[in-house]
């Protein structure tokens, strides 16, 4: 149980502290978007600092990632968000049915495949990446979304939460649904479903994010510039013969977006999703 402060001094102090831990948090934030509104030359003079110059500041990087000479930065968002939406996506479906069933059946091997499930989150996908490379070389998936998506889609992580969740979930409402003639489908997805959805929530946003930030694996299978996504797409501005670090940090700004809104829209799920699915009961 929360212990709440007993005095005003205490809740200004309080509230004092987490005053200091966001402006913490933020300042990063703060020191990307106003080097997003500086051109390039103050950049490589001074680099990112918290230097607010009124005269220098303008919207001209923004303005150049929409305009047709930076079309491939569009191209790269486009890609993003397709890969992400379709990865989170898919991955929430497959994976809650996998713990799911590892929660709710009893059936021969059932534990030994839930000690698979905790060797492979273990495991460092570093391992893996080249026999998974020649997979989807033989599986003719590189330079494809498929070749992104599909080996990481039913991920153990999302297994382990759901299946944790799912454990503490009462089974009245399966043996109801099976009396009302519900097939065990339809007991999935009209009953036990709905009361995962924090849990649901919780996992959306880990892993919309891992799929948005993810890097290696992407760089690995995708070869031609209009099949990248928004973090290799961005690196490629980072050349020997040239640093666009202007439109390298507007780009990075504008990268954050699709993720605020996800936490938005998922928030209040996350703290109670992450809470009960950690334990069993």
């Amino acid at each position: 149980m929360a212990v709440k402060p007993s005095s005003p001094w205490e809740r200004l102090l309080l509230f004092l502290l987490f005053l200091v831990l966001a402006a913490l948090a933020l300042f990063p934030f703060y020191c990307l978007v106003l080097g997003s509104l500086k051109p390039s030359k103050e950049l490589l003079r001074l680099g990112l600092n918290v230097r607010l110059q009124p005269e220098l500041l303008s919207f001209d990087n923004y303005q150049f990632l929409f305009s047709e000479s930076a079309r491939k930065y569009l191209l790269w968002y486009r890609n993003s968000v397709v890969v992400t939406v379709v990865y989170t996506a898919g991955c929430l479906l497959l994976s809650s049915m996998v713990g799911y069933g590892l929660a709710v059946y009893r059936f021969f091997g059932r534990n030994l495949i839930f000690v698979a499930v905790l060797f492979v989150m273990m495991v460092p996908v570093e391992i893996i990446m080249l026999p998974l490379y020649k997979l989807m070389i033989n599986l003719r998936m590189i330079d494809t979304f498929r070749g992104i998506i599909l080996p990481f889609i039913v991920a153990p992580l999302p297994i382990f939460f759901f299946r944790q969740y799912a454990s503490g979930l009462p089974k009245d409402f399966l043996d109801a649904g099976r009396i009302d003639g519900c097939s065990e489908y339809g007991i999935f997805f009209r009953i036990m479903l709905p009361l995962m959805a924090p849990a649901f929530g919780a996992m959306a946003i880990l892993q919309a994010l891992a799929s948005w930030n993810s890097f290696v694996w992407p760089m690995i299978v995708l070869k031609t510039n209009e099949m990248l996504t928004l973090p290799i797409g961005l690196a490629s501005l980072l050349t020997p013969y040239g640093n666009n670090y202007d439109i390298l940090i507007a780009g990075s700004v504008l990268a954050i977006v699709p993720i605020l809104i996800i936490f938005v829209f998922f928030q209040r799920y996350f703290v109670s999703g992450l809470t009960v699915g950690g334990v069993k009961g």
